[in-house]
């Protein structure tokens, strides 16, 4: 059965599908120029089909994805799943990850019919990654791809209602790279007022001065054989490449990259002291709720993907703490065991740390906060994996079968079910009332998601202990020998 809602572009017509109402490939923004900031959606005459996902934008081999046979750019599309047309529904904007590299809104993973039949409005989009959204080119704007994001929930907050959804109770969530957008549209002043709570899983913590960005970007310039001021004119399925090229020699750049080039983080939303005044942990306002949390083997899932896994020697994992941990000594002390080492190292420095903190700098500025960790551990791969990174996406949505990351589940079993079902009640709780379900992190509570819940103090006890009082610093070209890190901060 046809449904028809007109929103400030135009009408657009979606599909019943199994109790929802779906609208797919919505135009929410526009481009006037490659590298320009988004503008207003174009209006379109008559009745809009909104049945196929809009096209992705150009992102390289992380995605798996070839160059369209039709290439265009209308990339700047997002998609609705609504209970009732009429009703005045919690809306949640889901923000997909992919190291700010790749990533697309219509992964079967990301399909919010169940979420939806949970009681609230799910809105997923597409927004620009790799050098086309993070690339930092002179006479261009930095961050394109959080202007994107701004540009989408702006649309929601202007549109939603005509799908049922309350715009002042809008929640923005995402994992990964996912989690560090939400974390830095916190701290973005152009997006406030645009959502009441904000989920933030798995929190990315890299984020770039305006050098590095700049360094990388002439890199990837470099392979194309232009400077950066032209790569706006290059045909935008090439800019990948030129990207994978340079992450594949990341090893080359260590010594002027630093942690970035150990890290093989390539692009990085900018604190660039305009759109992005500073970094998330230290621009929070207290106004927006926030719930954030971790998984607890977030590396380990990486560290295969590498096929690296049982295969950190001693000199690999201790080289490791000494370029990313605060207290390489303590670590290593506390940590014999070189994978272990190498593990908890990189899921501190990159995600799990970066979450904590941004929990403690919500307090820190008045605001309120929940804390979880997922230990259930994925079954699926003969187990190997734990409760790795990208574990809590298919768990939060529901979709146990669909997608790269049904492999962490295998052929869902009753524990799998009850553990989705445990994470998607709190999501959909927390974008309904601000309350997921457990006691707020001023208590020093923990929610902790397995086979058998609990509620208990944080579980990391040792990362913590070395991270106290640090805050993670914005990643910059690697100093002069003898120049001092700021004081208080680990880059």
């Amino acid at each position: 059965m046809p449904l028809d809602v007109r929103v400030t572009s135009g009408v657009v017509r979606g599909r019943e599908e199994d109790g929802v109402a779906v609208f797919r490939g919505i135009p929410y923004a526009s481009l006037a120029a490659r590298f320009g900031p988004p503008g207003p959606a174009v209006p379109w005459d008559g009745v809009r089909e909104a049945d196929r996902f809009g096209p992705p934008p150009p992102q390289g081999a992380g995605s798996g994805l070839d160059a369209p046979e039709e290439p265009g750019e209308e990339w700047l599309t997002l998609n609705v799943w609504t209970p009732d047309l009429g009703g005045t529904w919690p809306v949640m904007v889901w923000i997909h990850g992919g190291a700010y590299l790749f990533g697309r809104s219509d992964l079967p993973e990301y399909d919010g019919g169940l979420l939806a039949r949970g009681g609230v409005v799910l809105v997923t989009f597409n927004y620009r990654v790799g050098l086309e959204g993070f690339g930092q080119v002179e006479g261009t704007p930095a961050n394109r791809g959080l202007l994107d994001q701004v540009a989408a929930l702006e649309w929601v907050r202007a549109n939603v209602g005509a799908f049922g959804g309350d715009p002042d109770r809008v929640t923005v969530f995402g994992q990964s790279a996912g989690g560090g957008s939400v974390a830095a549209l916190m701290a973005v002043p152009r997006a406030r007022g645009l959502f009441a709570r904000a989920i933030a899983q798995s929190v990315q913590g890299s984020f770039f001065t305006p050098a590095l960005a700049a360094d990388v970007t002439r890199a990837c310039a470099t392979e194309l054989g232009v400077q950066p001021a032209d790569l706006p004119t290059v045909d935008p399925w090439l800019l990948p490449l030129a990207a994978d090229a340079v992450l594949g020699r990341m090893d080359q750049h260590a010594d002027r990259w630093g942690r970035a080039a150990h890290g093989r983080i390539l692009l990085a939303p900018v604190v660039d002291g305009d759109l992005l005044p500073t970094t998330p942990w230290a621009g929070l306002s207290g106004e927006v709720e926030l719930m954030v949390g971790h998984t607890r083997d977030e590396q380990r899932l990486l560290t295969a993907l590498a096929g690296e896994l049982g295969q950190i020697a001693e000199a690999r994992a201790v080289e490791t703490a000494e370029i990313f941990a605060p207290d390489p000594g303590r670590y290593r002390t506390a940590l014999p065991d070189p994978e272990e080492l190498y593990e908890v190292v990189r899921s501190d420095w990159l995600f799990r740390m970066p979450s904590l903190t941004l929990a403690g700098s919500q307090l820190e500025a008045g605001g309120a906060a929940h804390l979880y960790e997922l230990t259930w551990e994925a079954p699926g791969m003969g187990g190997m994996l734990g409760a790795c990174h990208g574990l809590d996406v298919p768990l939060v949505f529901g979709n146990l079968t669909a997608g790269q990351p049904a492999m962490l589940l295998g052929e869902p079993t009753e524990e799998a079910l009850a553990v989705s079902e445990q994470m998607r009640t709190a999501w959909i709780s927390f974008a309904t009332t601000g309350d997921p379900g457990w006691p707020g992190f001023d208590t020093g509570a923990t929610r902790v998601f397995d086979a058998r819940p609990a509620v208990t103090p944080y579980p990391e006890v040792l990362s913590r202990e070395i991270w106290r009082g640090l805050t993670p610093g914005v990643l910059d070209l690697t100093p002069p020998p003898g120049e001092a890190a700021a004081a208080g901060q680990q880059p």
